[in-house]
């Protein structure tokens, strides 16, 4: 278990982008009209945000960094640390990255990689760009998550489309000897690797002709090989098992407990399943806010965006102590304990 705490690292400001296209559950013809309201009151998703053939994970990740760059006044010369985390990116090779450095004019001085991670991907790139930055003492850094997951559903399976919106998300970070250690306590369970999976397309599984037939897996889900596969009931039962545990001994470690924490912010996997977990720990409703309404499942981009729809007021205005959990496909999951003090928080945009 990796619980430890990284000190003077201060959270600066995050900016959200989503496409302009929405989409509306209640539309959804692929299954009747109950199984609509259904998914809309189990699973949590009214509408889902989609990007437009030809929009990147990159193009929203730029957008959400121009914004939040500008807002924060930051020259761009000083950033010297950038971290992509997606399972959508731009090309097999190059990593997208330095495509993104280079189109945000960042100097060649700023170093820049790639993560492949899903919906822990916010939680274990702070951790990541935290450590660094602590180590080398760079002074200016910047997170960047998303992911363009609706491209890869089947329409015609009922187990995914409904859930995935697409999303991406800028953090910023700066070295701060005053601010307060954020702490972590990251997990992972390779084991269930298939659980949440595109079989086809990488080096395993070569893409081929077969890639793209499709296959009934059972009533209302069908999909080829290189679309999405979701095993909800493995899903649902790791969530439950392995996302309360992680945060308790988290707390336990700092000597806290869910009243010293102003929100819970959980990545918003499934309405029915989060709110088993909120209720698993105690946790009042009017503390763990919700996005997944109005975007859906956004993968890495889930927790941030979430706090900059619903808490974006509250994060440029006081200081709030902030426990999240961000688990899924990996199997991978993580809680950060984290303090927002007046950071600076755009508006979610749309591109």
């Amino acid at each position: 278990m990796a619980i430890f705490s990284i000190p003077g690292i201060r959270l600066a400001g995050i900016a959200a982008a989503v496409p302009r296209k929405e989409v509306s559950n209640y539309d959804y013809k692929w299954v009747s009209v109950k199984d609509r309201e259904m998914i809309v009151k189990t699973v949590g998703v009214e509408k889902r945000r989609v990007a437009e053939p030809g929009t990147s994970t990159s193009d929203l990740c730029y957008t959400a960094a121009e914004k939040l760059i500008a807002d924060l006044n930051w020259d761009k010369k000083e950033i010297e640390l950038l971290i992509f985390i997606s399972q959508s990116r731009d090309f097999i090779i190059p990593s997208t990255s330095g495509i993104i450095q280079d189109r945000l004019g960042l100097p060649h001085s700023c170093v820049a990689y790639d993560i492949g991670l899903g919906c822990s991907g916010w939680v274990y790139g702070i951790s990541a760009i935290a450590s660094m930055m602590s180590a080398t003492r760079i002074k200016k850094a910047l997170l960047l998550v998303g992911d363009i997951s609706t491209l890869t559903a089947s329409y015609r399976d009922k187990s995914t489309y409904p859930l995935f919106g697409d999303a991406a998300t800028a953090t910023a970070f700066e070295l701060n000897a005053d601010a307060a250690p954020i702490h972590f306590n990251l997990e992972s369970d390779g084991s269930g690797y298939e659980a949440i999976i595109i079989p086809d397309g990488g080096l395993r599984n070569f893409i081929s002709k077969k890639s793209f037939d499709y296959k009934k897996h059972g009533t209302g889900i069908y999909r080829t090989r290189f679309q999405l596969a979701l095993n909800g009931i493995e899903v649902f039962n790791f969530a439950l098992r392995e996302v309360v545990p992680n945060a308790k001994k988290l707390m336990q470690e700092m000597q806290k407990t869910t009243v010293d924490f102003d929100y819970f912010v959980m990545h918003q996997a499934n309405l029915l399943m989060n709110e088993t977990i909120r209720k698993m720990m105690k946790i009042e409703k009017e503390k763990t806010p919700y996005s997944i309404r109005e975007f859906g499942n956004t993968s890495s981009a889930s927790i941030p965006l979430t706090i900059v729809h619903k808490l974006r007021e509250q994060i440029s205005t006081r200081k709030v102590q902030l426990l999240t959990s961000g688990f899924g496909v990996g199997l991978s999951w993580g809680s950060v304990a984290i303090e927002l003090d007046k950071v600076v928080c755009p508006e979610v945009i749309e591109f």
